[in-house]
């Protein structure tokens, strides 16, 4: 029931992160706030 997705930065567009979710709690594309390695700061990082 667990997909796994790619986390992308919105400011550099640069994909970061790989994580997975579950469908069913979260039908929606997630966001989460992480940090960009690239910007050097915390971001919101959106699903690819």
């Amino acid at each position: 029931m667990r997909d796994i997705i790619i986390l992308a930065c919105e400011e550099c567009k640069n994909r970061n992160y790989t994580t997975t979710r579950n469908k069913r709690k979260h039908p929606n594309r997630m966001e989460l706030k992480k940090f960009c390695p690239n910007c050097r700061k915390h971001t919101n990082h959106k699903q690819r």
